[in-house]
């Protein structure tokens, strides 16, 4: 899948205060919880998503698989990129660490989608219309700051 082909949804933002190093590790474990939860597993197999359990290396790494994403390339400390389908959506997640200056760190995370014929077109006004993914997307990015600061800060 090339990721530059699906179009541009949103992108969110957060500062954490700490490191990098910090920022990638607490960014793997969110999203490991996160995604690894009973409720997630349930929403996997309800929309037909093509990845359904965790699988591969861990940390996370090129080849590692949980409910809902793929990674398809990981540069420790600064870029993740998690790709996905289902019956209604092929989506991307990438998320980038820079530094912010006197030892802060600034993630982004990119998502990328395409949503085809009705039934894709009802998903992203249920997703994305009614701001879940939004709110969904900041929770997490607040869940990694959260995580970073509390261990490497």
């Amino acid at each position: 899948m090339n990721i530059q082909e699906l179009p541009r949804i949103d992108e969110h933002t957060t500062v954490v205060a700490t490191e990098g190093g910090a920022v990638w590790h607490a960014l793997g474990e969110s999203l490991e919880r996160s995604f690894g939860r009973p409720r997630s597993a349930r929403y996997a197999r309800l929309v037909g998503v093509a990845d359904r359990t965790a699988s591969g290396p861990r940390p996370l790494a090129r080849g590692s698989a949980f409910p809902g994403f793929r990674v398809t390339d990981a540069v420790p400390g600064r870029e993740l990129v998690l790709v996905g389908r289902h019956h209604f959506s092929t989506y991307a997640l990438v998320f980038r660490l820079e530094a912010a200056g006197s030892g802060r760190t600034r993630l982004r995370a990119e998502t990328r989608a395409r949503f085809p014929g009705p039934g894709g077109a009802l998903y992203r006004l249920l997703v994305i219309g009614t701001g879940a993914h939004a709110l969904l997307t900041g929770r997490l990015l607040a869940t990694v700051r959260r995580r970073a600061e509390a261990s490497g800060g």
